[in-house]
């Protein structure tokens, strides 16, 4: 558990308070990949029947993926006006 990214995982392990404070202080995600973090919040599991439910949604957020590609052009424009954003704060 402590080797892993997941936060939850890790809250389900030891020390859960500070854990889940941390991680809600740092505004951390939790991607919940593994089976232990699954189970901790009630999902289907990646593996086994639920394998099917999580590669659907992998391949449904791999679309939305290629509907978002942005030119160079666009990328710059953005950066500028956050970096500019960020200067007036």
């Amino acid at each position: 558990s402590l080797a892993t990214d997941s936060f939850i995982s890790a809250a389900s392990f030891q020390e859960t308070t500070r854990v889940l404070t941390e991680a809600a202080v740092t505004g951390k995600k939790d991607q919940l990949r593994g089976l232990k973090e699954n189970v901790v919040v009630g999902r289907l599991i990646p593996a086994g029947t639920g394998m099917e439910f999580h590669d659907r949604l992998r391949s449904k957020k791999m679309g939305e993926f290629d509907e978002q590609i942005l030119s160079n052009d666009d990328i710059e424009a953005a950066l500028r006006q956050e970096l500019q954003e960020n200067d007036e704060e």
